[in-house]
């Protein structure tokens, strides 16, 4: 279920943005197996968070989907180690609201297809004058390491 909910969140990302042509990598081979329809959704838990999915998929005009190990990713490992490097010191302090919801709300089981649905989602605001993000979107867009050599690891 974790799985499929940051896909979802991401592909929400992503429609927002307005992009009509992705790539999308994920670690989880049974997660990217049944989107492709090389798996079947067997568990019943699963089938709500694949349709919705697949439902955000069909939102694009190109969609490629694939399996990368996660001892093949080195991109998710370097951001990874970014963030760790950019946590905050013992003095600091941040406020980070978090409403905890489900994705796909668990009344959607008994959703036709044809039908509007309504999707919690889980909320984050950061509350701080300088975005802890920018370093990563930097990295991301322009392959830029923070100035401080102590944030570049």
């Amino acid at each position: 279920m974790a799985e499929y909910q940051a896909l979802i969140m991401g592909l929400q990302m992503v429609v927002e943005m307005e992009i009509q042509d992705l790539d999308v990598y994920g670690d989880s081979q049974l997660v990217i197996s049944q989107l492709l329809g090389k798996y079947e959704v067997k568990k019943e838990d699963l089938i709500p968070y694949h349709k919705h999915a697949s439902r955000f998929l069909d939102k694009f005009d190109i969609v490629k989907l694939s399996h990368v190990p996660r001892s093949a990713n080195k991109m998710a490992d370097a951001l990874a180690g970014l963030a760790a490097t950019l946590a905050l010191g013992a003095e600091e302090i941040m406020y980070v609201p978090v409403c905890n919801r489900w994705v796909v709300a668990l009344e959607e089981y008994e959703v036709e297809d044809d039908e509007v649905e309504e999707v919690d989602m889980i909320t984050v605001c950061q509350i701080d004058k300088e975005d802890w993000r920018q370093p990563i979107i930097d990295y991301l867009e322009h392959q830029k390491l923070p100035n401080d050599p102590r944030h570049r690891t």
